[in-house]
């Protein structure tokens, strides 16, 4: 699965074909600050004569800096947002700049579908106990863990790991208890669902459009996941799939190998299929995605019949209400 020469510090890409651009690689490196600032402006304008995408104004930004965010200055996407709302386009307030194709491109392939419209459960004021289908239009992406539940995490993208071959650490390690119910971020198709000596119990989503591949790992011994739960079906973002534990780090199944209870959470951007297991994998850090994601937690009750968790409130993007 992993390999020492993964190319994952930057974000790598085939040529995109139909999609009309070519992208080789970008840092993505963006603050959940500056994120949560141009969600902002999108939900704010949502339904106005000129809607502001979130993700062109972080391309507007990722252009202005290089993609070096620690150059970024919020003051100036607060003009750009002001800018688009007054009619003016990308190329425009980017006169002189080249690579505003390659940072769009590149940014929406990684945060493309945490916004849309969406059916989104919600109580019933006028009826106790009882919930409503509400149309919304706002983050359908989760934390991957769930409201109520502590956890800690730090910068540990790249970080050196020596279990089986040296190697570097792509993903992020959120620190929590064992049983600790784990969250689909975002709705996809289960890909893989089962033992793997080093992240042990883990399950991957792939997103529905097939961009994006969430890895989450060292799940709980003897009872990993849901019991429903099954390779190949569908989850929407908000589901229970997992419980976090410590597995891991043994050729034998079902091993509690890890010192320290923890989810390993990644994501992979899948341009071409052969990338999905190739020798060459294009690893990000979430680690600023995570914070971001605080902003959206799942509610979670217990089945009293099987003990397992579920969520309180139903998510559908259209996507998966249609059964595409």
């Amino acid at each position: 699965m992993f390999s020492a020469l993964l190319a994952v510090i930057f974000v790598f890409a085939a040529p995109f074909g139909a999609r009309g651009h070519e992208m080789r690689w970008v840092d993505f490196g963006i603050p959940a600050k500056a994120m949560a600032k141009a969600m902002d402006y999108d939900l704010n304008s949502y339904g106005k004569p000129v809607h502001v995408d979130w993700i062109t104004l972080l391309a507007i930004s990722g252009t202005r800096c290089g993609g070096n965010w620690s150059n970024y200055k919020p003051n100036e996407m607060e003009s750009d947002a002001a800018r688009i709302a007054g009619g003016e386009r990308p190329e425009d307030i980017l006169a002189g700049y080249s690579s505003y194709a390659h940072y769009q491109t590149a940014y929406r392939a990684v945060l493309g579908g945490f916004l849309g419209e969406h059916l989104r459960e919600v109580p019933d004021k006028d009826n106790p106990g009882q919930v409503k289908l509400e149309e919304r239009y706002g983050l359908m992406a989760y934390a991957p863990i769930a409201e109520g539940y502590g956890f800690s995490h730090h910068k540990d993208f790249g970080n050196s790991r020596s279990y089986g071959y040296r190697r570097k650490h792509f993903g992020n390690d959120l620190i929590g208890s064992v049983g600790t119910p784990i969250i689909a971020v975002e709705g996809g198709k289960i890909e893989e669902l089962g033992w793997n000596r080093y992240g042990g119990w883990r399950v991957g989503v792939r997103s529905h459009d097939g961009l994006r591949y969430y890895y989450y790992a060292h799940l709980r011994k003897d009872h990993p996941w849901p019991e429903h739960l099954e390779k190949g079906m569908c989850v929407a973002g908000g589901e229970v799939i997992g419980y976090l534990g410590m597995t891991g780090y043994s050729t034998k199944e079902n091993v509690n190998g890890m010192k320290v209870p923890h989810l390993h959470f990644g994501l992979q951007l899948v341009f071409d299929e052969t990338e999905r297991d190739g020798y060459v994998q294009n690893w990000i850090d979430v680690y600023e995605i995570v914070e971001l994601l605080g902003r959206n937690r799942a509610t979670v009750v217990r089945c009293q019949e099987n003990k397992d968790f579920e969520r309180k409130y139903r998510l559908l993007d259209y996507h998966y209400a249609s059964g595409d």
